[in-house]
């Protein structure tokens, strides 16, 4: 083999990992040096020595499983913890429920407005959390609320929507007003790659359309549904917008509300950055736990589907 085709052939195959290079690079920067640093972090902990003055007085010393320890023996940890799961549990049915019902109205036959209901359902998502949170944040609020003068000319009694149990339903409303739109192109995009010769052999058997969607388009819409579900548990565990931009408006949301909010309250607010690096490793790994176990068990029963037929 000559040089030139030595080298013409290095050159091939060299190409795939210059291509693959910027990608990895960005992924050790971005996500894994971020990972491994709040780790570290979280096995360490601030020593002071005397008052705390002079340049040495302040050291940075090995700990341990010890902030580890501590955060899960946390009260405020467990409580936002169980905070969180109410507020799942309102979110994620009625943010699904309401995604697979619009995917399923838009990917019926004849549907007029096909290409406007899309955009509609779907704007609401390009609205940052933010700025979500603070619009309703507004409507919610019965000073400025256009809605409890609206209530007030018929006589009917406005809801506290920013104190007690109507609170999670408020901060819900919130999630699922934003999230609806992007799982609802998730499952219409799936429902659209089903091939339309099922659908006509259902009808020459007679099945009606409520028929076809209930036997056919939800069955084979099932990865489709995972995934939205994987996607709006990890969106759960991790809520901070929307509590966050409610909290200057009642005084029934504390400062460590949700998990994600702990840790920025120790972080930033009480200045143990060791002990939320540690929060936030415990609720890294609850989140992959949860979602590996949910993609097991999803993937087990898709098997056993197969093997079924």
């Amino acid at each position: 083999m000559s040089r030139t085709r030595r080298q013409a052939y290095g050159a091939r195959r060299r190409a795939p990992y210059a291509f693959l290079a910027p990608a990895v690079v960005l992924f050790l920067l971005f996500f894994a040096l971020p990972i491994g640093y709040a780790i570290w972090l979280s096995l360490h902990r601030i020593e002071v020595q005397g008052l705390g003055l002079g340049s040495g007085a302040r050291s940075e010393v090995w700990t341990g499983l010890s902030n580890y320890a501590d955060a899960l023996g946390d009260s405020e940890l467990l409580a936002s913890a169980l905070r969180v799961l109410g507020y799942g549990l309102i979110v994620i049915p009625v943010m699904l429920g309401l995604a697979l019902l619009f995917a399923l109205l838009l990917d019926a036959e004849r549907v007029r407005g096909r290409r406007f209901g899309r955009l509609v359902i779907f704007l609401p998502y390009a609205v940052p959390g933010v700025i979500a949170g603070m619009l309703w944040g507004f409507l919610y609020l019965p000073s400025v609320s256009p809605l409890h003068d609206l209530l007030d000319r018929f006589g009917l009694p406005a809801p506290d929507l920013l104190g007690g149990g109507p609170l999670y339903v408020a901060m819900a409303n919130i999630a699922v007003w934003g999230g609806t739109g992007f799982n609802m192109i998730v499952i219409y995009t799936s429902l659209r790659a089903i091939p339309t010769e099922i659908y006509e052999a259902a009808r020459l058997d007679g099945c009606s359309q409520a028929q076809i969607a209930w036997r056919i388009k939800i069955p084979m819409v099932a990865p489709a549904l995972v995934l939205t579900f994987f996607f709006s548990v990890i969106a759960t565990l991790q809520v901070f917008n929307e509590p966050t931009t409610l909290r200057p408006l009642t005084n029934a949301i504390p400062t460590t509300w949700s998990p994600m909010m702990k840790v920025y309250q120790d972080a930033f607010r009480g200045g143990d950055i060791h002990s939320a690096a540690a929060t936030a490793v415990i609720i890294a790994v609850v989140t992959l736990v949860l979602s590996f176990s949910f993609l097991r068990v999803a993937n087990s029963r898709n098997r056993q589907e197969e093997a079924g037929r």
